[in-house]
C-alpha cells in the first residue's frame, strides 16, 4: 500500500496542495478528480519525485522509477515504435528478452504490424496505444497517468480503455489516474477521490461498488455514484469561484 500523509505544497507564495492524505491499495486503480488548477498534476510530480516533497510524507513507494503517461504520447520522433519501447528496456534485459517483451506488448495493443513505424507515421490513437505499451514495459509497480485519454474522440477512448484494461489485467500495477471525466472515473477507478479548488485538499472519497469485469463503457450503471460525483465537483467549482472572488476583492479588483 502507498500512503500519502499531510502533503502540502506551495509554488513560491502560491499554495497548491493543503494537507492531502490518502492511500492506494496495491494493484488498485485510483482516480483523482477536481477543478482545474487544484494540484492534481503537482501531486503526480511529487509522487514521481520530479518535484521535491517539502511537507508531509509518502510511504510505501516502490524503489523503482514509476511509469508515467501523459495527455500526449511523448514518443521520441526519431525512434520507431519498437525503438521507443526498447529504449527503456536496454539496461534491464538481454536483446532476446527485450524482443519477446516488445512483441507481446505490441500484440496486446494491436500494433504489431507498426513496430517499425515512426510516431509521425501513426495516428494520435495509435501513438497513445504505443505509449501505453511503453508504460507497461517499464518494470515498475506504480503507474501515474495524467489525463491520457482526454485528447481522444469517443471511439478512440473506448478502444484505449479496452487496451488499458487488457494490459492492466496482464501486468497488474498500482495506478493513479488524473481525469476530468466522470464516466472515465467510474469505468476505470476502484476508488475515486475528489479534490477541492486550490489549494487542493481531499473533499470526498468514493468506492466503486462494481467489480472491474462488470463495468461497461459509457453505460450509466451507477447513476447514484455519478450523481454524487457530479454534485461534489460542482460544489468544488463553486468553492473555487468564491475563493477567487475573495482574492480579487482583497486586491481591490
Amino acid at each position: 500500500m502507498i500512503a500519502l500523509k499531510k502533503i502540502s505544497y506551495n509554488h513560491g507564495a502560491l499554495p497548491v496542495l493543503d494537507g492531502l492524505s490518502f492511500s492506494m491499495p496495491e494493484n488498485s486503480i485510483t482516480c483523482i478528480m477536481g477543478p482545474s488548477g487544484c494540484g492534481k498534476t503537482t501531486l503526480l510530480r511529487l509522487i514521481s519525485g520530479s518535484l521535491p516533497l517539502r511537507e508531509g510524507s509518502i510511504e510505501g513507494l516502490p524503489e523503482e522509477t514509476p511509469a508515467c503517461m501523459f495527455q500526449d504520447s511523448r514518443l521520441l520522433p526519431w525512434k520507431t515504435l519498437r525503438g521507443n519501447i526498447d529504449l527503456i528496456l536496454q539496461k534491464i534485459h538481454t536483446l532476446q528478452k527485450r524482443s519477446q517483451i516488445i512483441a507481446e506488448l505490441l500484440q496486446m495493443v494491436e500494433l504489431e504490424e507498426f513496430a517499425h513505424y515512426y510516431p509521425q507515421q501513426l495516428s494520435g490513437g495509435m501513438c497513445q496505444r504505443g505509449a501505453l505499451a511503453r508504460a507497461f514495459a517499464l518494470p515498475s509497480r506504480l503507474l501515474l497517468m495524467d489525463e491520457p485519454f482526454q485528447a481522444l474522440d469517443m471511439g478512440l477512448k473506448l478502444d484505449l480503455f479496452k487496451v488499458f484494461r487488457r494490459l492492466w489485467e496482464q501486468y497488474r500495477r498500482t495506478a493513479l489516474l488524473v481525469t476530468h471525466s466522470i464516466q472515465e472515473a467510474v469505468l476505470l477507478g476502484d476508488e475515486i477521490l475528489v479534490l477541492s479548488a486550490r489549494p487542493g485538499r481531499l473533499l470526498a472519497r468514493f468506492e466503486n461498488p462494481l467489480p472491474r469485469e462488470e463495468r461497461r463503457p459509457y453505460e450509466s450503471q451507477l447513476p447514484e455514484l455519478e450523481r454524487e460525483l457530479r454534485l461534489t465537483l460542482v460544489n468544488a467549482w463553486h468553492e473555487g469561484r468564491k475563493k477567487k472572488d475573495v482574492r480579487e476583492k482583497d486586491r481591490g479588483c
